[in-house]
């Protein structure tokens, strides 16, 4: 037996925020993230409808780029306090992310993090709160998915949270509060998107349900990435679209190992963060590669090439024309290709922030890791530790996948 669970209600579409006024409850906190719901007089709105419809507004500010432990615990502690009954996460990846953490201590208090990390372990959410996902960015979805990312910075290690029961409740997918974005975000969050859709894809959990989702993300993110990276507005507001529609695919198709290498990766060093689009994007044409050697996952390939539209006649050639369009995808985009070439910011430089002997040393910590991540045993083609220490040396040096 298989699930499929998206929130109950998702609001779509420009305007889509004043959903807001339709909410019954008492009080409604609102978890935001560095200020540019603010700037942009969006967090004002949201405020100002939650109040409209009857409720006491609190306001937690300041969650940051890859949120802590230490901010759910704090965010937590506030809720406790307020006793909301209706969380309202707005903002990028991060704030939501957090947001869903601290809902679970919320309901449950005496819960671990640790405990919270445990796949699929998260008992009964709903009895204090429901949960509210508002994204101001196009890539992470999380405003659909079953998923959380929270950081231990002690350890250096992104720790993702799997559960149903973290599904918001509703998702509202305004395409007003994405068109200011910078254009990096607008990069690094396309591809996190297009990951997204490719893993869940070739995933070992796809099914008839989560095909159709994948498929036309990519579809939409093909057509409508690059130009909205270059200013065309209506092709970001497309681009919010196709991210959610590849984040239901991926919450119940589950993902890859990109995305465990991805996390493992991103807080692993010490010069700064390698960022988590731009590491799913210089990672995914070396897993591609990987994957295909697994019959099954080299057809699934082949077909995203063949709906693409991209040519080829065999099933390993479009491997190699899907893996080179990703290049060049990256190329446009102003990705770097490799670890050994990622620069502060995840432009492209000669000497990228991770310098190759500490790569080295954490080499074997770091494959182990994302070993254990949740998202590996979706992955079609299982890894040694061996061969992920490999892989990972690819994604440093950029050199050819042939194991």
């Amino acid at each position: 037996m298989a699930r499929f669970t998206l929130p109950r209600d998702l609001y779509h579409g420009k305007g889509s925020l004043e959903a807001l006024k339709s909410f019954s409850g008492k009080k409604a906190i609102i978890c935001v993230g560095g200020g540019s719901m603010k700037r942009g007089g969006f967090l004002d709105k949201a405020a100002s409808y939650l109040k409209e419809a009857g409720m006491e507004v609190e306001i937690f500010e300041g969650i940051e780029p890859d949120p802590s432990v230490e901010t759910v615990m704090r965010g937590a502690e506030v809720m406790q306090k307020f006793e909301p009954d209706w969380i309202i996460a707005m903002g990028g990846g991060s704030p939501i992310d957090a947001a869903k953490a601290m809902w679970i201590k919320y309901e449950y208090p005496d819960i671990t993090f640790e405990d919270m990390c445990k796949v699929f372990g998260i008992p009964p959410l709903r009895k204090k709160a429901r949960f509210c996902a508002i994204s101001s960015t196009s890539g992470t979805a999380t405003e659909v998915t079953a998923f959380s990312i929270i950081t231990d910075y002690e350890k250096g290690i992104k720790y993702p949270i799997a559960d149903f029961e973290i599904t918001p409740d509703v998702a509202i997918v305004d395409s007003e509060l994405v068109e200011t974005m910078p254009v990096h975000l607008v990069a690094h969050t396309g591809m996190d998107a297009m990951t997204h859709a490719i893993e869940a894809y070739v995933s070992t959990a796809n099914c008839n349900y989560t095909d159709p989702l994948a498929i036309w993300a990519i579809k939409m993110i093909e057509a409508d990435l690059v130009k909205s990276y270059n200013g065309d507005m209506d092709s970001r507001d497309k681009m919010h679209d196709a991210q959610c529609l590849a984040g239901m695919a991926f919450s119940n198709a589950l993902l890859g190992i990109v995305h465990s290498m991805a996390h493992k990766t991103g807080a692993a060093f010490k010069n700064g963060h390698i960022i988590h689009g731009a590491a799913n994007a210089m990672y995914l044409p070396k897993v591609i590669k990987f994957n295909s050697k697994d019959e099954t996952a080299k057809k699934r390939y082949g077909e995203i090439v063949d709906y693409m539209g991209l040519g080829g006649s065999s099933d390993d050639e479009k491997v190699g024309i899907l893996i080179n369009y990703l290049r060049k995808m990256n190329d446009d985009l102003n990705i770097p290709h490799c670890i050994k070439n990622y620069g502060e910011g995840g432009v492209p430089a000669d000497a990228g922030i991770v310098p190759e002997d500490e790569f080295l040393e954490k080499l074997p910590g770091i494959a182990a890791n994302a070993l254990l991540d949740a998202c590996t045993g979706s992955n079609p083609r299982q890894p040694s530790q061996e061969e992920m220490e490999k892989l990972l040396k690819c994604c440093y040096y950029d050199t050819e996948v042939d194991f």
